[in-house]
């Protein structure tokens, strides 16, 4: 571990820790977007209708709405690092598990319970980043955990255009699609290990009474004297606030719950994960082949980490709300331009543009800022089960996407009217409804500590 000077802390040292939480990140990207070069081959598999296909990308999200669910109240009754590890745990068997199945029943037991892992990680990877964070810092720290995704999301991207490669399309069929989704394990061992050298969350800490703990960690972070600052405002803030659900139905509390939700459901509805999800698929009825569908992917893969790292750079300078309303407005124009492409049945590369351009407002804007406002506006009593709801809210509305989005796209009714148009104006019309959302009902948060946020909705 890397050492601190006791009167300025060590930024190194934090970064290292908002590293080794990010990793359930990175395992939440690799495990989601896993699907998109299998699902094609688990089709032939299984001889998958457009319902079923759908239930085959989207088990996991069942998973994650229990995990997301129940991880607040672990994350505050074990602690915020023996849920990353059970986490981990659950990456692990999923990982095997999801390649050894014979039925698609057996294979979507396995994706429930990794999305299980999911959902866990997807709430207690950004509490813990911003439980640790300094103030100046946060929004870049907690903006580590989107990298991590996209960061996920890319390799597993490569690994499976390299698994593909090996061998015949009815080898993938049979086999492939079975390494794809075991490779998960590997990534997932490691995450384990990590986590069992990182300490525990110092407001966690506090608020089960281990002060001596707690100040030791912020020491660490950002010198004594910030570190006693830091803790006599933490025991404050909780001496004030009552442990229980309740507290986010409490006035000025109701607005930061109603803007964690909504962002969270705001995400999802702009259609991202369809891409995350279908991108080969798309490709392919757009005209591409398939090794050529999965190449195009992995620029899609490249473009979301490209752009994260431009989110990274710009959040604590410019702010949240400057990114959000910029992305989402060119999500709406990118979603436009892709609903007239398919409307006339316009193929070529500039429909590849439309999409990575989608993909890079997204990356920079809705893709880190919901998960650092979530982290965020919360008090630190209920912080973990204020962010299981609006984390839950997020997965079942990416699981309702995830789901609709083959019979939508599909329907013989939408499809003689809209083309495959239909998919797309849907949700640009949710991308515009964010920049509205944004615009006037979202504060800005940029450089205000965890405590001054808290105050700000008792004013």
């Amino acid at each position: 571990m890397t050492s601190a000077n006791s009167d300025s802390g060590s930024a190194p040292y934090v970064a290292m820790l908002s590293a080794v939480a990010a990793l359930g990140g990175l395992l939440f990207g690799y495990d989601t977007a896993v699907i998109a070069g299998a699902i094609g081959f688990l089709r032939t598999h299984f001889a998958l209708d457009a319902a079923s296909t759908g239930w085959a990308a989207s088990s996991a999200l069942l998973g994650c709405l229990i995990g997301a669910g129940i991880a607040g109240s672990i994350a505050d009754r074990i602690g915020r690092k023996k849920a990353l590890l059970t986490a981990a745990v659950l990456y692990v068997v999923s990982g095997i598990w999801s390649a050894l199945p014979s039925t698609i029943a057996e294979f979507s037991v396995a994706r429930i319970l990794g999305g299980v892992g999911i959902g866990t990680a997807s709430v207690v990877c950004p509490l813990y980043i911003a439980e640790i964070s300094p103030a100046g810092r946060r929004g870049r720290l907690v903006t580590f955990n989107q990298l991590a995704i996209v960061i996920g999301i890319l390799v597993v991207y490569f690994v499976n255009y390299f698994i593909a490669g090996l061998g015949s399309e009815s080898w993938n069929a049979a086999t492939g699609w079975r390494w794809m989704f075991g490779s998960a394990a590997i990534p997932a061992t490691v995450f384990f290990l990590l986590t069992l050298l990182i300490p525990e969350s110092p407001r966690w800490l506090a608020e089960h009474g281990r002060h001596h703990e707690a100040r030791r960690t912020l020491v660490r972070v950002g010198g004594s004297v910030q570190a006693d600052a830091e803790l006599a405002a933490i025991t404050d803030a909780l001496r004030e606030e009552p442990v229980s659900f309740g507290g986010l139905l409490r006035p000025g509390y109701r607005t930061a719950f109603l803007i964690a939700a909504v962002l969270a459901i705001l995400q999802q509805v702009t259609g991202i994960n369809v891409f995350m999800y279908y991108t080969p698929e798309i490709f392919k009825q757009l005209g591409s082949g398939t090794n050529t569908a999965l190449l195009e992917t992995i620029s899609v893969g490249g473009m979301n980490l490209l752009f994260t790292l431009v989110a990274l750079r710009l959040v604590d300078r410019f702010g949240r709300k400057p990114l959000m309303i910029t992305g989402a407005a060119g999500m709406t124009l990118a979603h436009a331009g892709l609903g007239i492409a398919a409307f006339n049945n316009l193929l070529g590369t500039w429909v590849l543009v439309l999409v990575l351009g989608f993909i890079a407002f997204f990356a920079m804007s809705l893709g880190p800022v919901v998960w650092i406002i979530i982290a965020e506006v919360f008090p630190t009593r209920i912080r973990g089960r204020g962010m299981a709801i609006a984390t839950l809210l997020l997965w079942g509305t990416n699981y309702v996407v995830s789901q609709t989005f083959p019979m939508i796209n599909e329907s013989p009714w939408l499809v003689a009217t809209f083309g495959h148009a239909f998919p797309f104006l849907l949700y640009g019309s949710f991308c515009l409804l964010t920049v509205f959302f944004v615009l006037f009902v979202v504060p800005e948060t940029k450089g205000k500590s965890l405590e001054e946020i808290e105050k700000l909705w008792k004013r």
